[in-house]
């Protein structure tokens, strides 16, 4: 026989602030060093240990070792969608420094979620797509338009990631927008690192659109 799940154990180990904002530091994809994750939840880093703890026997984040090191980095783009989309639906925390309202506003204009953009720049390329017909979004879901192929190829990218679905939606926090997410969305994110489209903001998962960049996407309006 099987049961309805039981989401109390997630949404306990979601609802404290400390794990909140050890996972937010996640978001970004990579994988980081507990003395890290630590500073920015500014905590202790034997504090963090015993959060980092429970947060990985709870499955939400998975541990790398390298070396004599550990990194954590979370558990897979399902637990990535969770967090935004409670994003979507959480209030706002006002900023308490000139430091924090610009971590903000740059997070808002372009970042990462997970493997894929998000902010303004993410919902307008997932736009662009639209236009360009590489991408079909039917009000419910996305799906690779006519012109992926060509579109993608104009980007340099020659394939997306294999045994994973092409196209996720997934809702902004920020934009309360879709973007793209899913092997369109981590293929041009991707590629867009590699080519130095977009280059990383310290202390945070914000990034920043080069000039580079802004010539690329040109070619999709943007």
């Amino acid at each position: 026989m099987t049961g309805d799940v039981d989401l109390s154990p997630v949404a306990t180990l979601l609802g404290d602030p400390t794990r909140a904002r050890i996972l937010q530091a996640l978001q970004d994809g990579r994988a980081l060093p507990a003395g890290e994750l630590a500073r920015r939840a500014g905590i202790t880093p034997s504090t963090a240990s015993a959060h980092l703890a429970r947060l990985s026997d709870g499955g939400l984040i998975a541990v790398e070792r390298g070396g004599r090191h550990r990194y954590y980095r979370l558990a897979g783009p399902d637990v990535a969608r969770v967090l935004e989309a409670l994003a979507a639906i959480a209030p706002t925390k006002p900023p308490r420094s000139l430091r924090e309202a610009t971590i903000g506003d740059a997070l808002a204009a372009a970042r990462t979620c997970y493997d894929h953009l998000a902010g303004r720049l993410g919902v307008e390329l997932t736009h662009a797509l639209i236009e360009q017909n590489a991408l079909e979004d039917t009000g419910e879901s996305f799906q690779l338009g006519v012109r992926a192929n060509i579109v993608l190829a104009n980007l340099g990218i020659e394939a997306l990631p294999p045994r994973r679905p092409h196209a996720l939606r997934c809702i902004d926090w920020s934009e309360r927008h879709p973007h793209v997410a899913g092997g369109i969305g981590a293929a041009i994110c991707t590629r867009a690192f590699a080519a130095g489209w977009i280059e990383r903001l310290p202390t945070s998962r914000a990034v920043r659109l080069t000039p580079a960049g802004q010539r690329a996407f040109a070619c999709l309006g943007l």
